[in-house]
């Protein structure tokens, strides 16, 4: 600045006294953020102490992202600095959410050396919206259960209450889990295997039969097969006959067997372990370990 502080300050001595650009000042001066107080007899645009101060001012919130309109308004007093702040900080976190979505379906490209068709497919699935992603599940539990009316309804509404939404703020795991799922929910041959595993359950369960059976069989199931590789017995031996033993009673092993193999084949485990992904963020291996235990038992007693 000029030795006298009340003497006028060209534009150039204002670019000096700042270090912006002449060329940045003179724009903000023509968008009406930084008016010039006075002209000099040459035309040129004259500035005083106070336009130092309001082009900091304007240099502080452009850099903060806000746009120059939004900047004349806090400086004509139409609104607070806070208030466009908190405005702005909602639509970053917009943005954010947004990129790490791109960021997560540009990663699931990358990985999966994804074709044209493909990335524009995954690119859609990972920005519908939790409306669409509760339809599309909805969907997939009314075909699974349509007409089976002797299906343990606990099962039913469980599938029916899982959610699919993802985050605010989705990891890449989250986004590629959700992409995964979505893929799988509508795939035909998918739907036809859960739906063969419901008509099983819906054999199994009879009617009149409690609700929620089904599922104290499988948590059941999950302890039993725990306990079995903890203990580490042979699923063929002797001593696994009392593990499986409380676990399905008297039930023929074979109709108990044809029901869990579908329930622990790839595709039908892909999506338990897909759902809980989507939902908390951390991979689920969906028990395979234990299942596995109880199968290869009741194959061992079905004579396989």
């Amino acid at each position: 600045m000029t030795e006298n502080s009340t003497a006028p300050l060209t534009i150039g001595e204002l670019a000096r006294a700042t270090g912006l650009p002449v060329r940045t000042i003179r724009h903000w001066s023509d968008e009406g953020a930084l008016p010039p107080v006075a002209r000099s007899p040459g035309g040129y645009r004259l500035y005083d102490a106070a336009s130092v101060a309001r082009l900091e001012l304007i240099r502080t919130l452009r850099q903060l992202g806000l746009g120059l309109a939004d900047v004349r308004r806090v400086l004509s007093g139409e609104s607070s600095v806070a208030e466009l702040a908190a405005a702005h900080v909602a639509a970053l976190d917009a943005r954010i959410r947004a990129l790490r979505v791109t960021r997560a379906v540009l990663s699931t490209v990358a990985k999966r050396g994804s074709s044209a068709e493909e990335t524009t497919l995954m690119n859609r699935l990972a920005r519908l919206s939790a409306a669409e992603r509760g339809r599309i599940l909805r969907e997939f539990v009314d075909e699974t259960f349509h007409g089976l009316d002797t299906a343990d309804p606990a099962i039913r509404d469980r599938m029916s209450s899982l959610t699919a939404d993802l985050p605010d703020d989705p990891t890449p795991a989250q986004v590629d889990a959700w992409v995964e799922l979505a893929e799988l929910l509508q795939d035909p041959g998918f739907r036809a295997e859960m739906r063969t595993a419901a008509e099983l359950q819906a054999a199994d369960h009879g009617e009149g039969a409690p609700a929620g059976q089904s599922m104290w069989f499988a948590r059941r199931l999950v302890q039993q097969g725990a306990e079995g590789r903890r203990r580490g017995i042979d699923p063929a031996s002797p001593e696994a006959d009392a593990v499986l033993g409380e676990l399905i009673g008297d039930a023929d092993p074979v109709a108990v067997l044809e029901r869990l193999e579908l329930m622990t084949a790839g595709r039908v485990a892909r999506y338990r372990e897909l759902l809980v992904t989507v939902r908390t963020g951390t991979p689920a291996a969906a028990r395979r370990e234990e299942f596995a235990w109880v199968v290869a038992a009741l194959r061992a007693r079905a004579g396989r």
